[in-house]
C-alpha cells in the first residue's frame, strides 16, 4: 500500500466470496475508509473476512455530493477503497464521478485487477474475444433499447449486456427481432450455486428460456455474437436493390444487377441472397 494518500478501486466477488483476491483484503484492511454502493452489502464482506473499517455510503443518488466530502478526507492524509456491490467498481456501477474529480484534483487513483461479470461471461461464452464491445444494461423503456440496438446493428464486434431477470426475455426477443438469428449466450449466476451458461440462436434461446422461470433468475449477462463480416460489407441501399430486385429476377440475375448498380461484389451479393431470400 502507498505512503501517499490515495483512492484504491477495490474488486469484489460477482457471487463467490473466495474469488477475492489476497492484494483487495489487504487493502482493504490498510484503508481509513471504505466508500461503498451499498453499506450493508459490504458489511458482509468486511465481517466475513473479519475487517473493521469505518463504510461510507456512496452510491448513483448521491455521488456527485460527496465525491468533494471524499477528496477532502483524502487530502488530510485519509486513503479510501472504492468497492461496488460485486465485481469492479464503475464497470455499470457508481465511481464515474469520483475518479473523475479525485484525477482531476490530482489526488492519486490506484486500480485493482479483479471480478467483472461481463469478462467472465465472456471468457466462457465461446464467442469471439479479440475484440467485443461492452453495452452495460439496455434501456428498460422499449422503444430505448430497441434504439440502442439499431445503433450497434453493424458491429462486428461481440456484443456483452447485462440484463434483470424480469427483461431478459424481452430482450432476447428484440435482439432476435432487430440483430437477426445470433448467437447469444446467457450466463446467469456466474460462479454461484446455479451458475449456467447456455448458448442458442436468438430466437431458440427465447423459446428455451420460456420453457423454465428458473433460466430467467438471477444476475444475467448476456453475450451476443457480432454482425456478420459480409453482411456488413453490403452497403443498406444495396441490400435494398437486391431485395427489389429478386423478387422479379432469378437471384443470379438479381445480384449482377445490383452489383453493377452500386459497384459491390457480386459474389457477395448472391451469397447474401441465399441465405436470405
Amino acid at each position: 500500500m502507498s505512503d501517499i494518500p490515495t483512492l484504491y478501486i477495490v474488486p469484489t466477488p460477482i457471487g463467490n466470496l473466495a474469488d477475492i483476491t489476497q492484494r483487495a483484503l489487504d487493502i482493504l484492511r490498510s484503508v481509513d475508509l471504505v466508500a461503498a454502493e451499498d453499506t450493508r452489502h459490504t458489511g458482509i464482506l468486511l465481517s466475513h473476512y473479519q475487517i473493521s473499517v469505518p463504510t461510507f455510503a456512496l452510491h448513483d443518488h448521491n455521488e456527485q455530493q460527496k465525491a468533494d466530502v471524499l477528496i477532502g478526507r483524502i487530502k488530510e492524509g485519509k486513503s479510501v477503497a472504492l468497492v461496488s456491490d460485486a465485481g469492479t467498481p464503475l464497470i455499470s456501477d457508481p465511481g464515474y464521478h469520483l475518479v473523475t474529480r479525485c484525477r482531476e484534483a490530482g489526488v492519486k487513483v490506484v486500480p485493482l485487477p479483479g471480478p467483472c461479470a461481463a469478462i467472465t461471461a465472456l471468457s466462457a461464452a465461446g464467442l469471439p474475444t479479440d475484440r467485443f464491445a461492452f453495452e452495460g444494461f439496455l434501456p428498460a423503456k422499449s422503444k430505448g433499447r430497441d434504439d440502442r440496438l439499431q445503433a450497434v446493428i453493424e458491429d462486428t464486434r461481440s456484443l456483452v449486456f447485462y440484463e434483470s431477470p424480469r427483461r431478459v426475455q424481452d430482450t432476447v426477443e428484440a435482439i432476435a427481432r432487430i440483430l437477426g438469428e445470433r448467437q447469444v449466450v446467457v450466463c446467469r449466476e456466474l460462479t454461484k450455486t446455479f451458475e449456467s451458461i447456455h448458448g442458442l440462436p436468438a430466437s431458440e434461446m427465447l423459446v428455451w428460456l420460456g420453457e423454465d422461470e428458473n433460466r430467467c433468475r438471477g444476475e444475467i449477462v448476456l453475450v451476443v455474437a457480432g454482425a456478420n463480416k459480409t453482411e456488413e460489407e453490403l452497403p443498406a441501399e444495396a441490400i435494398r436493390t437486391l431485395g427489389l430486385l429478386v423478387a422479379e429476377l432469378p437471384l443470379k440475375k438479381a445480384a449482377a444487377l445490383t452489383a453493377e448498380i452500386h459497384g459491390v461484389k457480386k459474389n457477395a451479393l448472391y451469397k447474401y441472397g441465399l441465405e436470405h431470400y
